[in-house]
């Protein structure tokens, strides 16, 4: 069981983190490129900067989206500030970073991090049942969007069991090996799924106004495209 141990916490981690830093760098690197082509062919080159400044920072604290959309936005951004908080800053992460790289930073108190611990457990759960119970949501969902949330509590509820033995009834090593081969698993993730959108989501309302600024040909080139181009508008 040790020899395993060191290798999910030693060479599979690092593997996993390469491939994932890797991994966005390159989405990043194609989204920005991709926007500049977009801007040299743009037919109006105007850009309300500050607007889009103020959207992306709408999105990024969507405090309206909560107060707008009730409980499934609430329930979204607690999931959300408990995936990023628990990991970065539970103070047995931290030690483990100082140990690796010699880094550090504070670390949450051990009861705020219990508490948000079950607060992702909970909060992956209720946007899965919410979203197979509403209509619209369903219809647009595929399979990473209810596997995910549930591939996110076995970390955190592994993680929860090594750190509160009176509670694991299955022994510290076999937890803690299923806690660090999932959090693994989720790293390597991050740049083949949505889970990407922790990089990219800045960058989600610039592509969104740069699609609406049309090269001045492109009317032209639309209807070569479907083979209308002598027909009248």
């Amino acid at each position: 069981m040790d020899v395993w141990l060191q290798w999910a916490m030693g060479p599979l981690f690092w593997t996993a983190m390469a491939f994932m830093v890797l991994g966005l760098v390159r989405h990043v690197g194609l989204t920005v490129w991709g926007s500049f082509r977009a801007y040299r062919r743009a037919g109006d080159k105007r850009f309300p900067v500050g607007k889009l400044v103020g959207s992306t920072l709408h999105w990024l604290v969507p405090v309206g989206k909560v107060r707008n959309r009730g409980f499934f936005s609430l329930t979204t951004v607690l999931f959300h500030a408990g995936v990023i908080l628990v990991p970065l800053f539970l103070a047995g992460h931290i030690q483990l970073w100082r140990a690796g790289v010699g880094i550090t930073w504070p670390a949450l108190p051990n009861g705020v991090a219990t508490t948000l611990t079950w607060v992702v457990i909970a909060t992956a759960f209720a946007l899965v049942v919410q979203r197979a119970g509403a209509k619209d949501s369903r219809a647009l969902s595929r399979f990473q969007d209810y596997a995910l949330p549930l591939l996110i509590v076995i970390p955190f509820l592994t993680g929860f069991l090594v750190m509160h033995p009176a509670w694991n009834p299955f022994g510290r090593d076999p937890v803690l090996l299923v806690h660090v081969l999932s959090a693994d698993l989720l790293i390597f993730l991050v740049p083949l799924t949505k889970l990407s959108h922790m990089i990219l989501m800045p960058f989600t309302q610039l592509v969104s106004e740069l699609a609406w600024h049309f090269p001045e040909d492109a009317g032209s080139r639309v209807g070569v495209t479907l083979g209308k181009e002598n027909e009248p508008i």
